[in-house]
């Protein structure tokens, strides 16, 4: 599957406008939709988001994920299909991350954005997936708003295409890069869904072993 340039900014400008088009306009409303009154994130919180988006548990975890898939396949080759590769593949992922989190959190605070997923808790399930998917493409600005993630948008493309710079050479080109752009979406927006449903499933879970 090759993804242009065209068809990426095509995407990115696609979610622009439905942020848009589905901003909340008060803080009120923005608290509803969250099951809480919301409150703009303060240095701390970022440097929070940043740490556990970074190193956190639901992250390193995926990463044995993707490195093992990577492995599997034995792509890049340059690694080859052994342990050496595999730690190799998972290293060259947690940089990608961590370039992209710095990225998105530095602009994001120059921009008044807040990265942080908030879920929809006791909304009608549909809301709540409409959470899901606009809250990928779209973040809480100072005053309770919710806007198009212009900081995203730029790290999340900006950070494939950097790390072109220390990548193999099969995968540091630019069909590569937009790939990883693309792909980094739809995996924030699964790390959304896990956030907003896995602690309703683990307390539906729990409560039968009871």
């Amino acid at each position: 599957m090759r993804v242009s340039f065209w068809q990426t900014a095509s995407l990115l400008l696609a979610a622009s406008i439905l942020a848009s088009g589905q901003t909340i306009e008060t803080a009120q409303q923005a608290a509803a939709v969250t099951s809480l009154r919301y409150h703009y994130i303060t240095r701390e919180q970022r440097l929070k988001w940043l740490e556990d988006s970074t190193f956190g548990a639901e992250t390193l975890t995926a990463g044995l994920f993707s490195a093992g898939i990577g492995t599997a396949r034995d792509a890049p080759v340059e690694y080859g299909p052994h342990w050496d590769g595999f730690g190799k593949r998972y290293g060259m992922r947690l940089t990608g991350v961590a370039t992209g989190n710095a990225m998105e959190a530095a602009l994001g605070a120059l921009w008044g954005e807040d990265p942080r997923y908030f879920r929809a808790a006791r909304q009608p399930f549909g809301d709540r997936i409409k959470n899901v998917m606009l809250m990928t493409v779209a973040s809480h600005r100072r005053d309770g708003s919710i806007g198009p993630a212009y900081a995203r948008y730029l790290s999340t493309p900006g950070n494939n295409f950097l790390s072109n710079t220390w990548r193999a050479d099969s995968e540091a080109n630019y069909h590569a890069a937009v790939l990883r752009t693309v792909f980094g979406f739809v995996g924030l927006m699964s790390k959304n869904a896990f956030i907003e449903f896995w602690p309703d499933v683990r307390q539906h879970t729990f409560a039968r072993k009871r």
